[in-house]
């Protein structure tokens, strides 16, 4: 699928079964999420720009890649996006982050916007969208929407499970933003949950339900 990028490392998705059983608890469901975020965010990050720097060893001195330019941004969709945050940091501690409060309301099924913080010089730094499900698309999207009016122009999006739907809906609005998954399941049934899927992640994550 074009701008799709399906992590299918054996890891990835021997973690991502054990999350999608109904019988994981809480505390296993957020263990999972966070390490399955890692690899996620490893991936995603594999070809970030390198510079080169002049150390000193205890035995020489030499030159060694670091990392170029301003430190990424993740912007985690909350509440669920902050399961997969947690990884990415223990990855990246050095990350700026940014929170995008958007919630989808059952009804409607579209996004309602209510909180947003963001580092300065979005124009100038990686941003990496997190959110563990793309489903109907409209939260994502309107994530994105509010990080580009705030400068954003480099854009990747990670979740762990995707629905056709949904990446048609965001590949439609934001052609310009990479798609990274775990997996692109069956479709989304009447209330909008992706098939199989795995539930609701936030509630899932935080015990809510």
């Amino acid at each position: 699928m074009d701008g799709v990028t399906v992590i299918n490392h054996p890891l990835v998705q021997h973690k991502l079964s054990f999350m999608r059983r109904k019988e994981t608890s809480t505390a296993g469901f957020r263990r999972l999420l966070r390490e399955i975020s890692t690899l996620l965010c490893y991936e995603v990050t594999r070809d970030l720009e390198l510079t080169m720097e002049t150390i000193e060893t205890p035995m020489v001195e030499m030159e060694t890649p670091v990392l170029e330019g301003k430190k990424l941004v993740f912007a985690s969709i909350l509440r669920a996006g902050n399961g997969l945050l947690e990884g990415m940091l223990d990855l990246v501690p050095s990350a700026r982050v940014s929170h995008v409060g958007v919630y989808r309301d059952h009804e409607t099924l579209q996004a309602v916007e209510y909180y947003f913080k963001a580092p300065e010089s979005l124009s100038e730094r990686l941003v990496i969208v997190v959110d563990p499900m793309l489903a109907t698309g409209n939260s994502s999207i309107a994530a994105v929407d509010k990080l580009k009016e705030r400068g954003a122009i480099n854009l990747r999006f990670v979740c762990l499970l995707a629905a056709p739907e949904g990446i048609k809906n965001f590949r439609e609005a934001h052609p310009d933003v990479h798609v990274y998954t775990a997996a692109i399941d069956s479709h989304l049934n009447e209330h909008g949950y992706i098939v199989p899927g795995l539930g609701d992640a936030g509630d899932r994550m935080y015990g809510t339900k």
